[in-house]
């Protein structure tokens, strides 16, 4: 039993055969949380994973298929890390999951300095506009735009978190591309993997991933496109694998 509360719902993570509680007003995942945990390297057997601005948890639950590894993931907004954690429990993956309430820039000083494998992150997209601008349903304003936690913050943790060789994987919008990299190499993440995703062929990329090593050596790969729609607007085979598990 699931206990739900207002406008929530529980939906099926199809390929990796797990339940999410979602809500259209306060959130639902995105395909980019999907491709983010997909794209990042993670150990198999062992590992501590942390995942910064998870909102309602999606992206632990979908490493969890992937690892027996710790996972551990933060979210500022109280609302939806009582949805993750709820989402957690039905899944009876309390052994391996754990969600922390709290600011990512105080996660290094309270959980310690390069302690983990692998970090993972899905960043407010947006500067912050003005009050005119900002979307008025508090939850959404705070996931999308750079209120709570800029880029540089993300980036900042996320070398703090992670240990000597360690990965960090980013999803964001291609035009921050050189925000990401700039920063990621002020704070010692050397950018090792990049792909651009597109909504199909023939239009402008909208989603790109990017992974760097903490103290990696130069050289940098960038990966073939992933498109997600084909020429008839259906998903491409290669989403249909990725969202229902259909080869």
């Amino acid at each position: 039993m699931v206990n739900l509360k207002e406008d929530e719902r529980l939906d099926y993570l199809l390929a990796e055969n797990l339940r999410i509680i979602q809500s259209p007003s306060v959130f639902a995942f995105s395909l980019d949380a999907v491709l983010l945990a997909r794209f990042v390297y993670v150990p198999i057997q062992k590992g501590n994973l942390i995942d910064l601005c998870s909102g309602n948890g999606v992206i632990p639950l979908f490493l969890s298929a992937r690892t027996k590894g710790q996972i551990t993931g933060v979210e500022i907004q109280e609302r939806l890390y009582d949805m993750a954690v709820r989402s957690i429990e039905y899944n009876q993956l309390e052994s391996q999951l754990k969600m922390i309430h709290g600011d990512i820039k105080e996660i290094p000083k309270q959980l310690g300095y390069g302690k983990f494998d692998v970090v993972t992150c899905n960043p407010p997209y947006f500067p912050t506009p003005s009050k005119e601008e900002m979307n008025p349903n508090e939850h959404l304003a705070i996931a999308r735009h750079e209120i709570l936690c800029t880029l540089e913050d993300a980036v900042k943790a996320s070398s703090q978190l992670v240990k000597q060789g360690g990965k960090v994987a980013f999803v964001h919008r291609p035009g921050r591309l050189l925000d990401i990299i700039t920063l990621m190499r002020e704070y010692r993440l050397e950018p090792k993997r990049i792909q651009f995703v597109y909504p199909k062929k023939g239009k402008e990329a909208n989603t790109l991933l990017i992974e760097a090593i903490k103290d990696g050596s130069p050289d940098l790969k960038i990966l073939p496109p992933l498109f997600v729609y084909n020429e008839t607007n259906e998903y491409t085979s290669e989403i249909k694998e990725i969202l229902y598990g259909e080869k």
